[in-house]
């Protein structure tokens, strides 16, 4: 028995979501079916974390033992030959027997998308969130720095999550505008379910003026998901690196 790390990318408009679900299409459950076919019996796949319906990812990890004897490079052919359009295998590698995608994640790096262009794109509706409004990035750099650092972050959190405890690091959030394209990008040790996406629905509310820059101190201290603000759709979210 051997242990397979791979890094994938898919597009998260058609599944719901990654992990699998009973008569639902999700990517988890793609992947182990490909294996099961290959291997002739269940083979269950560890992902570093799952990821909601309509999100994307572009370095998602994920783990699997195996049996069959195949060099690291043949994994991706067989892999991405029999898997659907949607979800494509980039690197696989013989990892050792300890290595768990999950539990030895040291950080993640997320970006958003927001679409900021008057009339909707209708090519870029599953990739982005298409906000037609003003908004004032200089509002929203000046209220970076009070989430960057060590916080409990209970604000930022789905209420619906069991998960107590809800400190986590962020080492850098960056902001760009690239013509009617606004890029957020966030690094951190870990990320509470919803996190980057009420955070962002947070910062829109600031570049919008419905709330100030230093507001976010206060979200952040108040510890209650009822002080951030909406929660950013699905589409505009990428799983960009997993850090190990």
């Amino acid at each position: 028995m051997q242990r397979i790390k791979c890094i994938i990318s898919y597009d998260g408009s058609l599944f719901s979501g990654y992990q699998v679900q009973v008569d639902k299409r999700t990517v988890q459950g793609e992947i182990e079916a490909v294996l099961t076919k290959m291997h002739k019996t269940a083979v269950k796949v560890i992902a570093s974390g799952r990821t909601d319906a309509g999100v994307h990812a572009y370095g998602q990890v994920i783990h699997f033992d195996t049996t069959l004897d195949i060099p690291a490079a043949r994994w991706v052919q067989a892999l991405n030959a029999m898997l659907p359009h949607d979800i494509s295998v980039l690197s696989a590698e013989y990892a050792e027997p300890s290595f768990h995608a999950r539990y030895d994640a040291k950080g993640k790096k997320y970006r958003y998308v927001i679409d900021l262009r008057k009339i909707r794109d209708p090519l870029k509706r599953n990739y982005s969130f298409h906000y037609p409004h003003d908004i004032n990035v200089e509002r929203i750099e000046k209220a970076i720095p009070y989430i960057v650092g060590t916080h409990d972050f209970s604000s930022f959190c789905a209420a619906n999550t069991d998960v107590l405890d809800k400190v986590r690091t962020i080492y850098s959030i960056q902001c760009l505008l690239e013509g009617n394209q606004l890029t957020l990008t966030y690094s951190g040790n870990g990320f509470l379910y919803n996190m980057v996406r009420i955070l962002t629905g947070t910062l829109v509310e600031i570049g919008n003026g419905k709330r100030k820059p230093e507001e976010m101190k206060d979200i952040i201290s108040a510890m209650d998901r009822g002080a951030a603000g909406k929660t950013a759709p699905a589409q505009g979210l990428y799983l960009q690196e997993v850090y190990y």
